[in-house]
């Protein structure tokens, strides 16, 4: 499904990902772990077209994106739905109208479909009767929901979640954890979860790949990453400060 080949990104001076290679298959949940600030965010940027690679290669169902023009690039996104960290919701909008923006401003559909697409997908995450109330009237959780709804409101095929369980207490990260094995079992999405949290990685993950100094070390079924011999992935996994990661 996604294909990554030899993807160098730069900002200045800062070379975040440096000959990158990644396969995920269809129908997988691929967990994406590493430290902050190691371009996990910038990866799943490229894979949308919000960030264009200075080298490299990225192949969506065998078509190579990152030479694509806008009107192109926006044909295969359609396939991506993504929940943002923190799900990035309109503060000036309703639940309702957040999770149908996407359908408004890009499908044609019309009002009475969206509603009931926008009711659809609420319904998927487990929440019912809240179209009308703003992102403030909504905890950390159940906005995380909103966001999810949103992703899945028009059936991508792709869903990529942004560090999903940053900014919510334990259980309601479990619950965000449920969420994703959910969608992929009912909706067969092929899903990308970038996050440093280990709990959730080992509940959600099919495989694992980590992310350090700009290149994939490391590639595993959760099992095959706790029992990794490379101590690049034991110092993450296990979370110390000692080791071959500085931590500041």
């Amino acid at each position: 499904m996604i294909r990554i080949v030899g993807l160098h990104k730069s900002f200045g001076l800062n070379r975040v990902l440096q000959g990158l290679n990644l396969k995920i298959e269809h129908g997988e949940t691929l967990v994406v772990i590493g430290q902050s600030g190691s371009g996990k965010s910038v990866l799943i940027k490229h894979l949308i077209g919000l960030l264009k690679p200075d080298k490299g290669e990225i192949f969506i169902d065998g078509v190579e994106i990152t030479r694509m023009k806008d009107d192109e690039l926006r044909k295969i996104t359609r396939k991506f739905g993504m929940l943002f960290q923190g799900a990035a919701l309109f503060d000036s909008m309703t639940v309702a109208q957040n999770v149908g923006f996407g359908l408004e401003r890009y499908t044609g559909y019309p009002a009475e479909k969206i509603e009931k697409l926008v009711k659809e997908s609420l319904a998927k995450v487990g929440l019912q009767g809240v179209e009308g109330l703003m992102p403030h009237e909504l905890s950390g959780g159940m906005k995380k929901r909103v966001g999810l709804a949103r992703a899945i409101a028009y059936k991508p095929e792709i869903i990529l979640y942004d560090e999903p369980s940053t900014g919510i207490d334990p259980i309601r990260a479990d619950a965000i954890n449920d969420l994703i094995n959910m969608m992929k079992k009912e909706l067969k999405v092929t899903s990308v979860v970038i996050t440093h949290d280990m709990v959730s990685s080992y509940k959600v993950a099919d495989r694992m790949a980590m992310l350090y100094e700009g290149r994939i070390i490391e590639v595993g079924n959760p099992e095959e990453i706790k029992s990794s011999k490379n101590p690049v992935v034991q110092q993450f996994i296990h979370g110390k400060a000692e080791g071959p990661i500085e931590n500041w």
